[in-house]
């Protein structure tokens, strides 16, 4: 299976410390056009921990698969740096108008919060009502199904 990410996406490291095999995953778009397209919304605070579980996930797939992962401009994440997010991630607005085969979100630690109460709450639900226009499938994990 092959991935379509950057050569230096840093949750390459974690899985080459378990003995994945880093050379399967990475695939060039010189390479090969993707056969999917999967954008993820990634709201875990161990941002590089799930980017790492994600490509673990998919990399079980017999398909070529070119991953976003996307930002929600109106939220600054604490336990990740704003330079990570600006090399790895696409802003929720440059995604917006185009078409996706699967997305995922992921939970957040906000579950004791009433939704209107998450900070980024407004653009998250514009993200929701994208998606049902916009993608084929969702998968919402955890707090990101109960806000859907």
């Amino acid at each position: 299976m092959l991935l379509n990410i950057p050569h230096n996406f840093p949750a390459l490291k974690l899985l080459a410390k378990e003995q994945f095999s880093i050379s399967d995953l990475v695939l060039s778009k010189k390479e090969a056009k993707p056969h999917l397209k999967v954008a993820v919304l990634n709201l875990m605070p161990l941002k590089i921990d799930t980017e790492a579980d994600m490509l673990r996930i998919m990399s079980n797939s017999p398909l070529y698969i070119h991953l976003d992962f996307i930002y929600l401009e109106s939220h600054t994440p604490k336990n990740t740096t704003m330079e990570h997010i600006q090399e790895f991630y696409k802003p929720f607005s440059a995604i917006k108008n185009d078409k996706y085969d699967g997305f995922i979100v992921t939970g957040a630690p906000v579950e004791l919060f009433p939704f209107e109460e998450v900070g980024y709450w407004t653009e998250l639900e514009g993200l929701f009502n994208w998606a049902r226009q916009s993608v084929t499938s969702t998968l919402y994990i955890c707090w990101g199904a109960q806000a859907a």
